[in-house]
């Protein structure tokens, strides 16, 4: 059968309406619990909104595939491999993920230092437009890429000759620019810690060819997630403060500056464990955000849709496979779920 709509609403009504009475016939065979049951899934799956339904399907299952880390983060998918990178940043190392190979260690030591804090490695990944990995380092406190021969370029380390305090997390910009955020977890005091050189905890933009730096925002307290909307004029990033446990947007101007903060969504109070970290946005503007408990999804608008919670509380997703698998690292473990919508892969 097929559907012809006169407009945009018209279409969602009805696909709503049908979602809904898919609703009513699962819950009516299954004994009203929406959330999977059939013990094949390592997690549940809280669904709040019928939209929900139009992005998770009913059957989907959490999958878990690999376990015995230290603290995953960081996922990215490299479509010219088929592979996820990902990072376990206590363990100092960034290891890899196929179906085809299973689990491969890429990278150990990442920081190859001294220090008696656990949180050196590197914490978000991502991939250029020429396939290499660029890696937010919280040791060394820079962003840098592993080139083709393998050696590391320093992108950027500094600020207004002052070290970055430890990048954290990234997305691209379809103008090359890449905007990423800097908190102070590499940083065994963190504020306080006496190696910090900066009075505040950054947004900022990087032109990767330049190495030119932008500060964009300073007044978030632990930004921490990033992720720009389908149009890029939005920037959402997270605020990992477990005592302001909010995720902000920002319009993004003609010159890539940063305006009008606006609390997007705010879970400060909800007892989980987690605070606001890593996300992404899928082709329709929905935000998939790991947050207390697990990955809470938001349409555009800031409304909650519902939650993906693995065993495990992740610290950060990624599209992967042709953009519909949704990898989520978390803490030990990572974990993987097929949507029935995708994302752009870098």
């Amino acid at each position: 059968m097929r559907f012809f709509y006169s407009d945009r609403n018209e279409k969602k009504q009805t696909l709503r309406h049908l979602t809904m009475v898919a609703i009513l016939l699962i819950l009516t065979s299954c004994g009203g619990d929406s959330n999977l049951s059939d013990g094949q899934s390592s997690g549940t799956i809280d669904r709040v909104a019928s939209e929900f339904n139009l992005l998770v399907p009913m059957d989907a299952v959490i999958e878990k595939l690999s376990d015995g880390f230290a603290f995953t983060e960081g996922p990215v998918w490299d479509r010219r491999t088929n592979q996820l990178y990902f990072s376990d940043l206590s363990s100092n190392a960034i290891h890899t993920w196929s179906d085809a190979e299973g689990l491969k260690t890429f990278l150990k030591p990442v920081f190859d230092g001294e220090t008696e804090h656990a949180m050196v490695g590197s914490n978000g990944l991502t991939i250029d437009s020429e396939g290499r990995l660029l890696l937010m380092e919280h040791g060394n406190r820079v962003v840098s890429r592993i080139e083709a021969d393998g050696s590391r370029t320093i992108l950027a380390d500094d600020y207004n000759g002052n070290r970055l305090n430890s990048p954290n997390d990234s997305v691209w910009h379809s103008n090359g620019w890449l905007y990423f955020t800097d908190p102070p977890y590499g940083l065994a005091g963190l504020e306080q810690d006496p190696l910090r050189e900066l009075g505040f905890n950054g947004i900022y933009r990087l032109d990767p060819e330049s190495r030119e730096i932008q500060l964009l925002e300073q007044t978030q307290s632990r930004p921490n997630g990033i992720a720009l909307s389908v149009d890029e004029r939005t920037l959402y990033v997270a605020n990992s403060d477990e005592n302001n446990k909010v995720w902000y947007s920002y319009e993004v101007g003609d010159r890539g500056e940063l305006s009008n903060q606006q609390v997007f969504f705010d879970v400060n109070d909800q007892g989980g464990v987690g605070a606001a970290d890593g996300m992404k946005i899928d082709v329709d503007g929905n935000i998939f955000a790991t947050g207390p408990g697990g990955v809470w999804v938001f349409d555009p608008e800031g409304n909650h849709l519902g939650t993906i919670k693995p065993d495990e509380v992740p610290a950060n997703v990624a599209w992967g496979d042709d953009g519909s698998t949704l990898y989520m690292t978390a803490r030990t473990g990572l974990y993987r779920i097929r949507l029935s919508t995708s994302g752009l892969v870098p």
